[in-house]
């Protein structure tokens, strides 16, 4: 799939922990809050996707990824934002700490079959049906 030059860059991990993948809350105060999501963000200038994926981890959860493998990049359109989201199935690394809730309003380890159950925001929606096509 083709970059969209005119979406905005955002990574996203679907980290895998004894056959659960972690979800996010978005504060209520935030856009889309209340949704449940992949933890990620913004791709800051001159970074690579992965690195960028890694960095926001750290800052968001306080823990270390792997990454497995990249998951096919989504394009989706909010009224007020244009994303193109890069998603990465990543595992936690031997030693890391676990992910533990900073920014979000929860966090949630939840069975791949069980994904779609949550409200998800709308640009993670596709991410599911790819990761759940594996």
């Amino acid at each position: 799939m083709a970059a969209d030059s005119n979406a905005l860059p955002v990574v996203c991990a679907l980290i895998e922990r004894d056959g659960r993948v972690l979800l996010a809350q978005r504060p209520a105060d935030k856009h889309l809050g209340g949704k449940w999501e992949f933890p990620g963000g913004k791709i800051e200038a001159g970074e690579a996707p992965a690195a960028a994926l890694v960095r926001e981890i750290r800052e968001e959860l306080g823990c270390e990824i792997q990454i497995v493998r990249a998951l096919p990049a989504c394009t989706h359109a909010y009224p007020s934002l244009r994303i193109e989201l890069i998603p990465f199935v990543c595992t936690l690394p031997p030693g890391s700490s676990p992910p533990v809730n900073g920014e979000h309003a929860a966090i949630a380890w939840v069975q791949p079959d069980e994904l779609l159950a949550h409200d998800l925001a709308p640009a993670d929606i596709p991410v599911v049906t790819h990761y759940l096509q594996r």
